[in-house]
């Protein structure tokens, strides 16, 4: 059962708007325009962006609305540290208490990456991946931890990397690897196999730009 609010719902697709670049950088979110394509009044969507504005998603504006908050490079190397570091503690989380139907939830949302990658939809593949990692997260219980994940995710490059010509095949790759190590139970695997995803795309990044 779902227990968000419905702000926590509007602000949770509004970050994987953000991260999938259906929100590019950079750009302007008028709260009556997304209450209208959600089909909610104003007030959840205001409140939600007081959300996104307090994890630096976005920057509030006033009355003129949001704008998505600019990837910052001089950031990203202290990120992906913290990244390995928490999203590994999240992974131990979820080994112990994944369930069967959890399996079959994240298997499910690893196909629909692949599906993506191999039809050339990125945006698409950036929005499900956004949900693959959200949804094993989730499992883990550790409210605050995935609280300060999603601050870390408002500042990563993941339009850049994902943008990476052969990024999104490796990453399918990386996801069946984490995965076969929660089934089998394999805490060390799994949370080893997590950083050198994170890591992974960190390096593509590091070498398209050179």
């Amino acid at each position: 059962m779902d227990h968000r609010t419905k702000e926590e719902k509007v602000a949770d697709l509004l970050r994987e708007g953000i991260i999938s670049g259906k929100y590019p950088r950079g750009s302007r979110l008028k709260q009556a325009e997304i209450a209208q394509q959600m089909s909610l009044s104003i007030t959840p969507v205001r409140e939600a962006l007081k959300l996104l504005a307090a994890e630096g998603y976005v920057t509030g504006e006033s009355h003129r609305g949001s704008r998505v908050v600019p990837f910052d490079p001089e950031a990203s190397s202290e990120i992906l540290s913290l990244r390995m570091t928490l999203e590994a503690q999240l992974v131990r989380g979820a080994m112990e208490k994944v369930t069967s139907d959890d399996i079959a939830e994240l298997r499910t949302l690893a196909n629909e990456f692949e599906a993506a990658i191999k039809a050339g939809d990125r945006g698409a593949a950036r929005g499900i991946n956004y949900r693959l990692h959200r949804r094993m997260y989730d499992i883990a219980n550790l409210p605050q931890t995935l609280h300060f994940v999603q601050i870390l995710w408002a500042r990563y490059p993941f339009d850049l990397i994902n943008a990476i010509d052969g990024r999104g095949q490796e990453a399918v790759e990386e996801h069946t690897e984490i995965l076969a190590a929660l089934i089998e139970g394999d805490l060390s695997s799994a949370m080893l196999s997590m950083r050198k995803h994170i890591e992974s795309g960190w390096r593509a990044l590091n070498a398209g730009v050179q």
